[in-house]
């Protein structure tokens, strides 16, 4: 039996202004840890813009997509604790949080730098591989993932989503990792101009945490 693909749960957000020190005691005090306590999350990452709309983009890997519809998640976001509620209601803003099956990675290593290309519109998944090849042809290049949204149709908005007033979508994303920061600015550069009218933002990681490093 072929072995079902991995979901991610693919999020960009902004903070406001004056509440980063709560947005980050949150994130690494409670927030990826409780995650990562899921059944069937398997990372987490954070990171914070150097360049596009969003301020912050984190994404979680687990182990199917079916993960992040499953009862023990579920419960886990109609229940928020104390700080979440406060996060989620005060500190979040302009919220673009989507279920996404990870349809391809190429490279084994994570970067110190991610660039991220939102669509709104369904990508064309064969143009994207081969360009994933293309690029990871370059050893500047770390890795690099094709997700894909899953319809969001059925899926119940969540008490999370309810104290943030809403949540936007994605249709996909192509996520490139880079080892430098001159690179992941020159590849944002280079896919802004390829795909001129999806959202592309160049990052860095702040943190990151695997079930195995608990």
């Amino acid at each position: 039996m072929a072995q079902q693909q991995p979901g991610v749960l693919a999020i960009w957000n902004d903070c406001r202004a004056g509440r980063e020190a709560e947005f980050d005691a949150w994130f690494q005090g409670e927030h990826l840890l409780e995650r990562l306590s899921v059944p069937g999350f398997l990372f987490g990452r954070r990171h914070q813009a150097i360049s596009g709309s969003a301020g912050y983009f984190n994404f979680y890997l687990v182990e199917s997509p079916d993960v992040l519809t499953s009862r023990p998640y579920l419960e886990r976001l109609d229940n928020p604790t104390p700080m979440t509620r406060k996060i989620m209601s005060e500190v979040f803003l302009n919220m673009n949080r989507t279920v996404c099956r990870r349809m391809l990675q190429r490279g084994a290593f994570r970067g110190a730098f991610a660039v991220t290309v939102r669509f709104d519109q369904a990508p064309d998944n064969n143009a994207l591989t081969a360009l994933l090849d293309e690029l990871l042809r370059d050893t500047t290049v770390a890795s690099g993932e094709i997700w894909i949204a899953l319809d969001p149709a059925g899926m119940p908005v969540s008490m999370e989503e309810k104290l943030r007033g809403g949540d936007k979508k994605i249709k996909g994303c192509l996520m490139i990792d880079t080892l430098r920061q001159p690179d992941a600015e020159s590849m944002g550069a280079r896919l802004s101009q390829q795909f001129s009218t999806a959202d592309v933002g160049v990052f860095r990681v702040l943190c990151q945490l695997g079930r195995g490093d608990l």
